[in-house]
């Protein structure tokens, strides 16, 4: 896979989203790679582990995009959330096994809106799913996703307000 290529299609879809609206929400965004992946993450400082990276702290809630080398002749564009190691969340008492059900039984109600979604994992992935992409859509799907998000960011602050100690 042409890393650089990809790099440079996230990068932009990156720059396209409304900075200010994700930042009313705490929310930040960041294009990385990842093993054999291109990702763009969006993700919130008090969803991580305070003194640590909120990109690789131990204790994390992430939304992503990625592409990677196996899926560029699939065109397959990935999203997914996760929630790493959310009992060590400072300030919480988070099981999570509760914490994913919590947020998959709010997410019924936006389900529709995601394409190929499955929440059918154990709670560090809390939903996943794909798109079906051009190589000349990548980025508008990137952004698309991405704004989708954002309807759903109450679902994990609500989620988190749970089992606030």
């Amino acid at each position: 896979m042409d890393t650089s290529y990809y790099l440079q299609i996230f990068q932009s879809a990156a720059e396209q989203l409304d900075k200010q609206l994700f930042a009313r929400r705490e929310l930040k965004i960041a294009v990385v790679v990842y093993h054999e992946s291109v990702v763009l993450k969006v993700y919130k400082q008090s969803w991580a582990s305070p003194v640590q990276d909120p990109l690789t702290a131990e204790t994390r809630i992430f939304f992503s995009v990625w592409i990677n080398y196996s899926e560029t002749q699939k065109q397959k564009l990935f999203y997914n959330i996760h929630a790493f190691k959310l009992r060590k969340l400072s300030g919480y008492e988070i099981e999570s096994r509760k914490f994913a059900a919590i947020f998959r039984s709010g997410f019924k109600k936006y389900e529709h809106e995601w394409q190929n979604v499955s929440l059918n994992f154990g709670p560090l992935t809390l939903m996943q799913g794909w798109v079906q992409s051009e190589t000349e859509q990548v980025q508008d799907e990137i952004i698309k996703l991405s704004y989708n998000f954002l309807e759903i960011v109450h679902l994990i602050d609500s989620t988190i307000a749970t089992f606030k100690i």
